[in-house]
């Protein structure tokens, strides 16, 4: 049996995160799907700190990131991941709206590992979502913890 990894889910939007969590469920990877609000909650998991200071240690698999989100930005949780030696090395998928060329620009210059615009479609969003949980939740080996 595969052993499922965990996916760290940052999303503001309600809707958002239930679509992600339909998606992810197709495939039995919701069960491991850890939903944060905004970016700052983001961090503090990422760093056991807040309400997550007493979680379980380890890395997850991939982190789907929203840029538009209250208190700290996508970006700006990017720019915070790639300067922490401990997690520098999180792959990070942009899962946004944002077709703006700078945040693309500005997320590739970061070193995200993927930006994928949200379809409007459902199924589109579905199988988007799916693809993604499947390679990063499964397939793909996670770098070595610090």
């Amino acid at each position: 049996m595969i052993e499922l990894k965990t996916i760290l889910l940052a999303e503001d939007n309600p809707q958002d995160v239930e679509l992600t969590i339909e998606a992810l469920t197709e495939h039995n990877l919701a069960n491991k799907v850890v939903v944060v609000k905004d970016g700052v909650e983001a961090m503090d998991y990422l760093n056991y700190t807040g309400q997550f200071k007493n979680r379980k240690k380890g890395n997850p698999a991939v982190l789907l990131l929203d840029i538009k989100m209250p208190r700290m930005d996508g970006i700006e949780v990017l720019e915070a991941i790639r300067g922490n030696e401990k997690i520098k090395a999180l792959p990070v998928v942009m899962l946004t709206s944002s077709r703006e060329e700078p945040d693309l620009k500005r997320c590739y210059d970061l070193g995200v590992n993927a930006y994928v615009v949200k379809p409007v479609n459902f199924k589109d969003f579905v199988d988007a979502v799916k693809h993604i949980g499947i390679f990063w939740a499964i397939l793909n080996e996670q770098p070595p913890i610090y």
